[in-house]
């Protein structure tokens, strides 16, 4: 019997209420799963506004343990009466660590566990390394009950050695949460093109689906490099093995994308491609050149 996987990304607007946000995300959901989505994967850090524009301890605050954050036992009740697998993303507060995280919910909300963001960015109007840990789960995939998953977060997107990594453990499909827009120092860059091209690379060098969803709309916390609140610019999509675009949205639409993909069919074309026969581990460290002198 073939085993085919029907995967969405949601992409919509956040803003302050977060159980406006979490009402706001089961309604896509529940869009999604409608429309035969078996695995539906909401941006990141969907709880609330992108607060990492700026550094200020009262968001602190907003971070739980994983297992009781508000986001969780919404999305785990969901899980389990549509049956649908959603990777949440979450502020998590763990003893006195804070990470960038999130939770997998298989279908039926079974709570498989959590990955913490691996790499975390500086700059402005995205300083996260004031609010969050770099992860220490390592790179991670997931057996739910329709495919292995793996998931990386945001600034984790462009860094081809974790797709790889999570390619290596088994992932059949790559998902990334996402929250980016625009650039507070330099108010002509657009990063969209490259920011779908890193992960469409991700796609063919590992033979492999990529899922990325993004946020939309201009957020009222205010960054300092430009004094206004901060504009997402969408563009979440799903590609196929080989990178194609098989589903999009523009810098402004809301809504669910949905497509349909054949395990058994990859996992014979990504063995045939002999990218992982052919791995020559043996020469990476050669190839990096010799270590300079300290």
């Amino acid at each position: 019997m073939t085993r085919t996987v029907s995967v969405a990304a949601l992409q919509t607007a956040y803003g302050a209420d977060m159980a406006a946000n979490i009402a706001k995300t089961e309604a896509l959901v529940r869009e999604a799963a409608a429309k035969g989505a078996q695995i539906i994967l909401p941006s990141e850090l969907f709880q609330g506004e992108y607060f990492c524009v700026s550094q200020e301890e009262r968001w602190f605050a907003t971070a739980f343990a994983w297992r009781s954050h508000p986001c969780v036992l919404a999305m785990q009740k969901l899980a389990a009466e549509l049956n649908v697998v959603i990777p949440t993303s979450i502020y998590e507060k763990e003893g006195p660590h804070y990470f960038n995280s999130m939770v997998m919910i298989d279908a039926g909300g079974e709570l498989l566990g959590v990955y913490r963001k691996s790499h975390i960015p500086d700059g402005p109007g995205y300083q996260e390394k004031y609010y969050f840990r770099p992860g220490d789960t390592g790179f991670k995939v997931w057996d739910t009950q329709f495919a292995r998953v793996g998931v990386g977060i945001c600034w984790d997107q462009w860094y081809p050695e974790a797709a790889r990594a999570m390619a290596l453990l088994g992932a059949e499909i790559l998902f990334y949460p996402t929250a980016i827009g625009s650039e507070p120092h330099d108010a002509e860059l657009d990063t969209a093109a490259p920011w779908q091209r890193v992960m469409q690379g991700h796609a063919v060098a590992n033979v492999i689906p990529v899922v990325a969803s993004n946020r939309i709309g201009t957020e009222s916390l205010i960054s300092p490099q430009n004094g206004c609140g901060q504009t997402f610019y969408g563009h979440s999509f799903i590609a196929n093995h080989r990178g194609d675009k098989v589903a999009e949205y523009g810098k402004g639409e809301e809504g669910v994308l949905v497509a349909d993909f054949d395990l058994d069919y990859l996992n014979t074309h990504r063995a045939a491609w002999g990218f992982f026969r052919d791995r020559r581990t043996d020469l990476y460290g050669a190839l990096a050149g010799p270590r300079p002198a300290l």
